[in-house]
């Protein structure tokens, strides 16, 4: 299995169902993917797993994924990890608030599971070769 391995994944997201769908699809397409249902689990798993990619729900009950993300991209060791937005934020101005926090790129939901291990590829491929 992990000579296919394309990557860890980090989904920081509150929704039980979201998180089950996401796992699905990346695990499909040979990504290995850890789960954070709150802020505070996210630092955990960042401390303990090597992680390739961040996938950021926006609206949590915690803490917000905008201040969650500029928290981890504070901290020098975890700072390159790319970290995509993934928000049914679509008001004007939400992308930009995203890549204001910190974020590297922005899906937005319901997420298209056609198109989301594509739209991930790029940041990962990035993040490995940098």
């Amino acid at each position: 299995m992990s000579d296919f391995n394309k990557g860890t994944v980090l989904y920081v997201e509150d929704n039980p169902d979201n998180r089950n769908l996401i796992r699905r699809v990346l695990s499909a397409d040979g990504y290995d993917m850890i789960e954070a249902a709150k802020a505070e689990q996210a630092f955990e798993k960042l401390e303990n797993e090597k992680i390739d990619l961040i996938l950021m729900d926006i609206n949590m009950p915690d803490m917000d994924g905008y201040t969650l993300t500029a928290k981890i991209k504070q901290i020098e060791k975890f700072s390159k990890i790319p970290i995509i937005a993934v928000t049914a934020n679509v008001m004007r101005g939400d992308r930009e608030k995203s890549l204001e926090a910190g974020c590297d790129g922005y899906i937005q939901k319901p997420i298209d599971i056609d198109t989301l291990t594509q739209q991930i590829e790029r940041f990962i491929i990035r993040s490995t070769n940098g």
